[in-house]
């Protein structure tokens, strides 16, 4: 049943490639456009001292120096810190890539990074004042009570969780725990390139089924607007923000797709966490959760 799903789903990329090759010219571009000048210059610098960070050991000897103050931040799950402030500083996919690279080193167990990677995967402060409330909506005074709504159910559920799961202990310091060299810079810069790059194949490929979504539905507006809410966030935003809707509905349904994600965050998530153990099942779960907790403090903010 799933391979067959697969089958039909290329299937129509390929049919809607060839019958409207036009928009699907539009819809590449805007998305590779999207993650060359807005994706790769935030998220590589940062990737590549993250993976120099874990691989060198460095992290742990800021973990340990550190202890006191992240125990009682954290319940006792110090290597927390670094994928938790990684997530929400910097956004989505950086809270999943960390926490994956730090299960890969042995310094998460799994029921901790399902946590992890589901509590810090989120869109970015950044994308979500400049993008999402000043040039989508125009709603300069709800900095402050959007990212409210947007990051503390997933920060308070996310604690209580950890707090009721058993943490890893750190491993003792060595002489020899922490080194850098080329081999670890080289292979920090190849990773980090190595990830981006994911993300613009499925920027551009998602960028071709929001293009699709807007043939299919038509002129039902609607539709139109579940569709690409669901499908990517920038479009989805973007189309709410165009649309006849009311400013009422307009920003909960705004900061609902932003706390989604969409269907390519989750796919973007999947390639991150691939072969690492971590569940996408309670990954989607949490995601609803968090949505609907978001949309309704939404709903109250107005």
């Amino acid at each position: 049943m799933k391979k067959r799903l697969s089958i039909c789903i290329i299937m129509l990329f390929i049919l809607f490639i060839l019958i409207y090759p036009e928009d699907c010219v539009k819809a590449a571009a805007n998305g590779l456009i999207l993650w060359y000048e807005n994706i790769l210059p935030a998220l590589l610098p940062f990737t590549i001292f993250s993976n120099i960070l874990i691989q060198s050991g460095y992290l742990d000897d800021m973990v340990r120096a550190a202890m006191p103050v992240l125990n009682r931040l954290f319940f006792h799950h110090p290597q927390a810190a670094y994928p938790i402030i990684a997530g929400f500083l910097f956004g989505f996919p950086m809270g999943s890539k960390t926490t994956a690279d730090l299960l890969r080193e042995g310094k998460l167990t799994v029921a901790e990074a399902n946590i992890l990677c589901a509590m810090c995967n989120n869109i970015s402060p950044v994308f979500v004042s400049s993008y999402v409330l000043i040039a989508s909506l125009g709603m300069y005074d709800k900095m402050l009570p959007t990212y409210a709504a947007l990051y503390l159910p997933p920060l308070v559920c996310g604690l209580f969780l950890l707090r009721r799961t058993k943490a890893l202990p750190l491993k003792k310091n060595t002489a020899s725990g922490s080194n850098l060299n080329f081999q670890i810079i080289d292979a920090g810069i190849m990773n980090g390139f190595e990830t981006l790059l994911k993300l613009g194949g499925y920027i551009m490929l998602f960028s071709l089924l929001s293009q699709m979504c807007i043939r299919l539905a038509g002129s039902n507006e609607t539709v139109f607007l579940c569709l690409a809410g669901v499908t990517e966030i920038t479009n989805g935003v973007h189309a709410v923000a165009q649309s006849t809707l009311p400013l009422a509905a307009k920003y909960p349904a705004t900061v609902a797709a932003t706390a989604f994600g969409g269907l390519s965050g989750l796919a973007q998530t999947a390639s991150m966490i691939k072969g690492t153990g971590i569940s996408m099942r309670f990954y989607l779960v949490f995601r609803l959760v968090q949505t609907l907790l978001s949309t309704l403090l939404a709903l109250c903010i107005l």
